[in-house]
């Protein structure tokens, strides 16, 4: 299927964002998505990722729009943290709305940053269907320390090169013994100095307020976690909480276990655009049964 896209601006605030939707020619599902970007990313995103995500979409019959928020890429305004873009996916859904009139929902698509800005954004807007979240950000400080000790420090444990590196001085042993003994301190819930103080409040609720924010939405939704991204390790330290097990039935995860951060290779990016297109594909069918069953989601 052959695709058309229309780049436009559009009102948010008073301030002018562009945006850039990706249409099939032929007929489309109800439902598109509405890529949400994240860290200091604008609509194209890293290794275009955005760009050839929304275009496979397209030409598989799903209509998907990609914008700047205010502050980033082309977007004018000031610019402004993951936390206070709704107003700006908002704006976004009005405008993918009126210029797509046969859309029957968005599922809201995110990576790091931009899919816990997704899905603090989901519970608000009945228009929004579903969310597909990649290495979402859930970073505190004890979560980070105790990712590390994890998934670095207990890994050169039992590394010969590390020994090898060590027996041949090549480790600063001070230096290093100091810097675990910080990590150890940091995944107790306490900083180097001893204070107590893991982070600022904020910080420590992230997790908290992303699960709160999935729970209150009671939407469908796909994790894609990379194998060698501790974003995405946090993530999964967070899954295994017995606060989220009530969540899970409601969630799918996909993992490549041999991709980075950002999906930098092309296969990683063609297999997240694959999964994406399959859980969408799955979703379109269980929604009728599930709206027929509940009367419906308005």
């Amino acid at each position: 299927m052959s695709l058309n896209e229309q780049a436009f601006l559009f009102d948010c605030a008073g301030e002018a964002l562009p945006g850039i939707i990706a249409l099939p020619h032929g007929p489309s599902a109800g439902c598109g998505v509405l890529v949400v970007v994240g860290g200091p990313q604008y609509r194209v995103g890293s290794h275009r990722q955005f760009v050839l995500l929304a275009r496979h979409l397209a030409r598989n019959g799903v209509p998907c729009m990609r914008f700047d928020y205010r502050g980033m890429g082309d977007a004018s305004g000031e610019a402004r943290s993951f936390e206070a873009v709704g107003e700006d996916i908002r704006a976004a859904l009005d405008a993918f709305h009126a210029r797509v009139p046969g859309l029957h929902g968005v599922v809201l698509w995110g990576l790091c940053d931009g899919a816990s800005a997704a899905a603090f954004y989901a519970p608000l807007d009945r228009r929004v269907r579903g969310l597909v979240l990649l290495n979402p950000w859930v970073r505190t400080t004890a979560g980070e320390a105790g990712t590390y000790l994890r998934h670095y420090y207990l890994r050169r444990l039992f590394s010969l090169a590390f020994w090898k590196k060590l027996a041949g001085g090549g480790v600063a042993l001070g230096r290093s013994l100091g810097e675990l003994g910080a990590r150890i301190a940091q995944a107790r819930g306490k900083d180097a100095g001893g204070d107590g103080a893991a982070g600022s409040a904020v910080e420590q609720g992230l997790p908290w307020r992303l699960r709160h924010a999935l729970q209150t939405a009671g939407l469908p939704w796909l994790a894609i976690l990379s194998g060698r991204d501790y974003v995405a390790r946090e993530f999964e330290q967070v899954l295994a909480g017995e606060a989220w097990r009530t969540l899970l039935p409601a969630g799918e995860l996909f993992r490549l276990p041999d991709a980075d951060h950002t999906f930098s290779s092309a296969p990683w990016r063609d297999a997240v655009a694959m999964q994406t297109l399959d859980w969408l594909r799955s979703l379109s069918r269980q929604e009728p049964a599930a709206q027929e069953s509940s009367g419906g989601r308005p």
